[in-house]
Formats: structure tokens, sequence, C-alpha cells
């Protein structure tokens, strides 16, 4: 069984933050996968799907982005899930808009969310870094993430949680490489190899 986790902050306010683009990906899974209803469970909201040939449990955390781990840790103690089969969905600063990298372990470059996982569960998960782009000044980090997508994002973001979404099977089985070359093409086919942050479209 794999464990798949979409980072965010819960509630209305934050649906289309920058943050929450690992929400949006699960929900992406949810849907072209026909997952279960989500339900309330492990202080976060969980569904039940299979990816090719894998069980997964969907998993977005409700405690807030800074107290992900105390979710992800109860989901895989519960399900006794080896740490390798939890795979993380998160936004990442320091990838260009709508790109997209898998890696093993590695540091949380100040991604609470990362972090919080890393301290309740250990360092070596799957990540599925989601690139969102960098404001350009540190100082305009906190506010860059807790804003909305704006309208000329949008559309690389529903391509990108579309991607992911259809080739998920590639991810359950471990197949990263392949997984992570499938979305690039189909993000390359929509025209989206070159996006600047704050929604530009070259």
């Amino acid at each position: 069984m794999r464990l798949f986790v979409g980072l965010g902050n819960p509630g209305p306010r934050y649906a289309r933050n920058r943050h929450n683009i690992g929400f949006m990906g699960i929900d992406a899974i949810a849907r072209r996968h026909r997952a279960s209803p989500f339900r309330r469970k492990f202080q976060g909201e969980t569904a039940e799907v299979v990816l090719g040939s894998e069980r997964a449990i969907l998993l977005k955390p409700q405690t807030f982005m800074n107290e992900s781990g105390r979710s992800v840790a109860e989901a895989q103690r519960f399900y006794k899930i080896a740490l390798a089969d939890v795979i993380v969905l998160h936004d990442e600063l320091d990838l260009a808009p709508a790109k997209l990298r898998v890696k093993l372990g590695g540091g949380n470059a100040g991604h609470n969310g990362l972090r919080s996982i890393t301290a309740q569960c250990g360092n070596d998960y799957r990540r599925v870094r989601l690139g969102i782009g960098h404001p350009g000044d540190k100082a305009m980090v906190h506010a860059y993430v807790l804003n909305d997508f704006g309208k000329a994002e949008e559309p690389w973001v529903e391509d990108l949680c579309g991607a992911l979404a259809d080739h998920a099977d590639l991810l359950a089985a471990g197949e990263d490489a392949s997984f992570q070359n499938k979305v690039h093409l189909a993000m390359a086919g929509r025209g989206w190899d070159e996006v600047k942050a704050l929604g530009a479209r070259n």
C-alpha cells in the first residue's frame, strides 16, 4: 500500500493558494482514478484509491502546514506503510512554475510541511516537487505562497495537476523517472516549457 500526501492549509480561505498545490494534486488524483469519498481521519481527510495494481491512501492533513507530520505519522503507523512508500506532493519555490521533479529524501529547503513530516516520520520519503517559482525576494516569499494563483497561472496549474493524476499509477509503482518524464512531455505538449513566476507565460 502507498500513502499519497498532499500538503496545504485547510479551509476555503487557503484553497487556491500557491502553498496548497499539494492538495490540488491529491484532488486531481482522486477525480481521475475514482477514489472513495474523502472522510475525516488521522487529523486529515482521507480517501482510498487503486492506482494501476497498487492500493493507495490519499491524505490531506487538516492540521495546518506546520503540523502536517502529525497527520502523516498517524496514517503511516495505522497502515504500517514503509517510509519509502510515503509520497508527498508539495509546492516548490526553487523550481520553475509548471515544472515537476521527484526525489527521495534530501533537505526540506525551509518548507515547514516537509520539516514537520521529517520530524515525525523520518526523512527518506518520496517528494513530488511542484514548481511554483520564486518571487525573487526572500522577504516576499510568505505573501507569495499564501496568495492565490493568478488568473494567468490557473491553466498551467490545472494541466500540471491533470498530468500528475494521469500518470499517478507510475508513481505508485515506484517508476519515478518514467512518471517524471511522462509529466514533462505532457506539459511540453501543452506549451508549458517556459513559465515565469507570478503567472507570465512566454
